[in-house]
């Protein structure tokens, strides 16, 4: 069967373009009596006419929506390689656990005594993630990465304040996530760029140039944005501690190492990690997630409150703390997706979260293989979970990223990220995480040889795609200028 046909709905029509009738869904009972004189529903939640209002039976509704719950692009579906997301399948096992009423029915509000189940089920979480990292303390807060990051920043300048001086700068790598110097200007600091060097990792000379006595941190993705290791963080922690500076590490890329290596023994001081990514939930269309942030010694009792504590065989919530930054998020964080986060880990183990680094970096470095090729690479250096490509053997045909990926579209497969990182001219950045198999790769490894034919031998097949989806390729620098945000029909279509 073509993947197109097999992956993505194309010939849905929208309601408004079904044809009208003397039809309806359902009727109901002649009404005997008066009505009553006051109407239900305040007047302007009601409307006497809706232009070109589409009458539909009951089947017609029930097929209409069910094609549409098959017309998004989903991981049930089939690969999903945005770059520096994670979107990988999550086991179907870990939703269940966590939506069992004993879970879901617990109030907030329930007193400790109560709720002793979900308060051993957090602090075993909090154990394990410690180990897995390498680090001291932590909070289960926070509710997705970026706040993981923001709650991270304000744990290391409550510590420098506590010392005497916040300090002003905070150094970030250009190949870092987006969004750290938003995190670091948050907390009040100035964001100044550390350029890469031709590896891929940090510039050493820049760094040290740049490591000034008014630097509060280094903010450090690692595996940066090119899903390259730094190689050198051992000697850039020793050059932070003895600066008085801290290590702070976005731990969104840690499926590429745990279980192999931890932060906490490489000199990082503060992390967040994305369990909304590595450690199953669903990622995507605006969340749940949960950004814990783990801890060196030094700044635990920075922490936010409450603190779950085991004492006298009964678990206990601390709500004292001098010196903690205080709540970050309402009652414990998204508990869950701590709940699946914890299912997760116990399912696999410590030799299976070993296997999912292996396999995170085997799949990347399988398509890295397969690809560099016909594809070229700036940063031609081992990586780990993900690959950054660019479009600088497709130029001279007049093809671009944007048209790889419009026409990957048609091929039946979501488009990688594309544009990001900003080191990389043209990028085209793949992440196919551990959960794919051989086969799915291949089948996207196919996809894009036939289209890097088709850049050399008929690019305007590739100027027109996406072809074979319901709605063309839209004019996106339009669409940002002047967004239609109402639709209306007219004798020239759709509007």
């Amino acid at each position: 069967m073509d993947r197109v046909s097999k992956n993505i709905v194309i010939n849905e029509d929208l309601v408004f373009e079904k044809k009208s009738g003397n039809r309806s869904s359902f009727k109901l009972p002649e009404i005997s009596g008066e009505l009553p004189a006051k109407n239900f529903l305040p007047e302007n939640y009601l409307r006497d006419e809706i232009e070109d209002f589409p009458q539909l039976n009951e089947v017609e509704i029930a097929r209409h929506f069910s094609r549409l719950s098959n017309y998004n692009y989903h991981l049930d579906l089939g690969l999903y390689p945005l770059g520096s997301c994670t979107m990988k399948y999550n086991p179907k096992l870990n939703e269940r656990i966590a939506s069992m009423r004993e879970f879901t029915e617990i109030h907030p509000f329930t007193p400790y005594e109560h709720a002793q189940g979900i308060l051993k089920i957090l602090k075993d979480l909090e154990d394990l993630l410690l180990e897995i990292t390498g680090m001291d303390g932590i909070t289960l807060q926070p509710t997705a990465g970026a706040h993981g990051e923001l709650t991270g920043m304000l744990l290391i300048r409550a510590l420098l304040e506590y010392r005497g001086n916040p300090r002003k700068v905070v150094l970030i790598p250009d190949s870092a996530h987006g969004t750290n110097p938003a995190s670091a200007t948050l907390c009040g600091y100035k964001a100044i760029t550390i350029k890469s060097d031709e590896k891929g990792c940090i510039n050493l000379d820049d760094f040290k140039e740049k490591l000034t006595e008014d630097v509060a941190c280094l903010m450090l993705t690692n595996p940066n944005t090119l899903g390259i290791f730094e190689e050198n963080i051992l000697e850039i922690s020793k050059l932070l501690h003895e600066n008085g500076s801290l290590l702070y590490m976005d731990g969104a890329n840690f499926n590429a190492f745990m279980g192999k290596a931890r932060p906490g023994d490489m000199g990082v001081d503060v992390m967040h990690l994305n369990v909304h990514k590595t450690f199953s939930t669903p990622h995507g269309g605006g969340g749940p997630g949960a950004g814990p942030v783990a801890v060196k010694k030094e700044l635990v009792p920075f922490l936010p409150l409450p603190r779950i504590e085991e004492r006298d065989g009964k678990y206990h919530l601390n709500f004292n703390g001098e010196k903690s930054i205080g709540k970050v998020a309402t009652f414990y964080g998204n508990v869950n997706v701590l709940i699946k986060t914890l299912a997760y880990i116990l399912k696999l183990g410590s030799d299976g979260i070993r296997e999912v680094s292996e396999m995170a970096v085997l799949n990347a470095n399988y398509i890295r293989t397969k690809l560099k090729e016909i594809l070229h690479l700036e940063y031609d250096t081992p990586t780990l979970h993900e690959v950054v490509f660019d479009d600088k053997f497709q130029e001279e045909y007049g093809i671009s990223t944007m048209d790889m990926a419009k026409r990957l579209l048609d091929k039946g497969f979501h488009p990688p990220t594309v544009y990001f990182p900003l080191i990389v001219h043209g990028a085209l950045m793949i992440e196919p995480t551990e959960t794919e198999s051989k086969e799915e790769l291949d089948e996207f490894i196919k996809a894009f040889k036939e289209i890097v034919k088709e850049a050399r031998e008929n690019p305007e097949k590739l100027h027109r795609a996406p072809e074979n989806l319901r709605r063309k390729r839209f004019d996106e620098v339009l669409a940002a200028r002047k967004p239609v945000l109402k639709w209306k029909k007219s004798d020239e279509g759709d509007k």
